[in-house]
């Protein structure tokens, strides 16, 4: 404790250079927690990605190939199948061109929403089976534009329809969540029956299927068995899990953990060279002062140690304030990427990493500091 007046009077004795150094080391950090997070998020999207849950869509492109109706039953008869629902995407507007809104077209049919990862309440299941018209608004679409149960709503649609309009009208009975993490933010449900009878093009054609397996381990089996199925077909397909999408999408943008772990070093060595450079620029600065400490009794470790005191203080003062500062920002950012958090094994790394790059940092300085001689010192500082 009896240092702590001369650590501290060290710290502030050029308070710009102390200030500089603490900003360097928070933004440093507060990088670091914010990648660690994103990490993390990505990590929780592929794990609740569900295994069970298959998309059947064309070989050659995901969605944007359509495949024939005619390809369901043949796709229910494979054995694991527990539900196979056919889907068609498009895109829709609501009043303005950049209000836009997907639209997904299912098909109403018994226990439809386990081959989905909507959660829908069994009133609003009904009432969507009872209209063509019906339409299902996601929760977020709802909230955005004030949409209640009972209402009609107008979209324009990509779709013609065959009258040659593109504008559509849905009645709404009932809201939804999603529990995909990689699900539209703005989607709704409509009848896909309605909806293919009445576009004017590609008629009996849908976009994928979705199915529900009967039992989660059968997924790869089922999966090689339908595309197997349709194998040198003029429609072949490519079947794959929710989960081996978001793994596929993951692995589409390179090695995720070696390019957090590249971005962190790169900073965390970038903020090394600056610091240790301004650190030795302090030290030079302080050569009579520290010859002063050692005449009055001070060795050469004491001095080594009171220079890595100082280190430590500022970084592990900027490291916590960072980290503070990414633990404020995922939980907004995670409104619109969910999953992402601060475990509270990253802030414990976080805090050694400020503390390893402090003593790294002021090794030299504190070596040079420990190393000066006193005579040489003060007479230099004399002489000048």
């Amino acid at each position: 404790m009896k240092y702590l007046p001369l650590i501290w009077s060290g710290l502030w004795r050029k308070p710009g250079r102390t200030i500089l150094i603490f900003l360097q080391v928070s933004v440093a950090f507060a990088l670091f927690g914010v990648l660690q997070g994103l990490k993390t998020g990505v990590a929780h999207a592929v794990d609740v990605a569900r295994a069970d849950l298959l998309i059947v869509h064309s070989r050659l492109s995901s969605i944007a190939q359509p495949l024939p109706l005619g390809l369901l039953e043949q796709i229910r008869t494979v054995p694991g199948v527990k539900v196979a629902i056919p889907v068609e995407l498009t895109d829709g507007t609501y009043q303005k061109p950049d209000q836009g809104i997907g639209i997904v077209a299912v098909s109403p049919e018994p226990d439809w929403p386990s081959a989905f990862t909507y959660t829908i309440a069994p009133a609003y299941v009904a009432a969507f089976r009872k209209s063509r018209t019906a339409m299902l608004v996601k929760d977020s679409v709802a909230q955005k534009y004030g949409w209640k149960v009972g209402d009609h709503i107008p979209l324009q649609l990509a779709v013609e329809q065959r009258n040659g309009s593109n504008g559509w009208a849905f009645d709404v009975v009932g809201t939804f969540t999603d529990s995909d993490i990689g699900g539209g933010r703005y989607i709704v449900l409509v009848h896909y029956p309605y909806f293919d009878e009445a576009r004017l093009l590609q008629k009996g054609t849908v976009n994928h299927f979705n199915l529900a397996v009967s039992d989660p381990k059968l997924a790869n089996r089922v999966a090689d068995a339908i595309d197997a199925r349709f194998a040198n077909s003029s429609h072949e397909t490519k079947t794959e899990s929710l989960r081996e999408m978001a793994q596929s999408s993951l692995q589409r943008i390179g090695d995720f953990d070696f390019l957090i772990r590249a971005v962190v070093g790169a900073v965390l060595v970038a903020l090394l060279f600056a610091t240790t450079t301004m650190m030795v620029q302090s030290v030079h600065e302080r050569t009579p002062e520290l010859a002063v400490v050692k005449t009055v009794g001070f060795g050469d470790r004491a001095v080594f140690l009171l220079v890595l005191a100082e280190a430590l203080a500022v970084f592990l003062a900027g490291a916590v304030c960072g980290l503070m500062l990414a633990t404020l920002v995922l939980p907004f950012a995670a409104r619109f990427v969910p999953g992402l958090s601060m475990p509270g094994v990253v802030i414990i790394i976080g805090l050694a990493l400020g503390a390893l790059v402090a003593l790294v940092s002021a090794a030299i300085p504190a070596a040079l500091a420990a190393r000066l001689k006193v005579v040489t010192a003060l007479g230099g500082h004399r002489a000048a």
